[in-house]
């Protein structure tokens, strides 16, 4: 009887351990599934009101930062150019002036 139920005893532990690994296994496909369903559905029943508010927020405050970087480069764009359209306006007189200068000392 001993051996019988020693016998009985090792077999059901080769059968109940391959079952507690596929619970394992079988909760961890679940988590990656979730995951999965997570990433792709981000209005999904995990995310509470209070992160879709937060998210909101976050998204206004970045795109107001963005507006505002962009206009401060717009603006020193602008303030480039003039100076460049400045400099372009020297440049020219001075050409001018030197070429009077040739034309005048030319003319002795």
């Amino acid at each position: 009887m001993k051996k019988y139920s020693t016998a009985l005893f090792v077999t059901l532990m080769a059968l109940t351990g391959p079952l507690a690994h596929a619970d394992i296994v079988d909760e961890a496909i679940g988590n990656i599934q979730q995951a999965i369903n997570d990433a792709y559905n981000p209005d999904s029943s995990r995310r509470s009101d209070d992160d879709d508010d937060r998210y909101d927020e976050r998204r206004q405050s970045d795109s107001r930062q963005y507006d505002d970087r962009r206009r401060q480069l717009e603006d020193r764009r602008r303030q480039l150019d003039d100076r460049q359209r400045q400099l372009d306006e020297d440049r020219r007189r001075l050409e001018d002036d030197e070429r009077r200068l040739e034309e005048d000392y030319d003319r002795r």
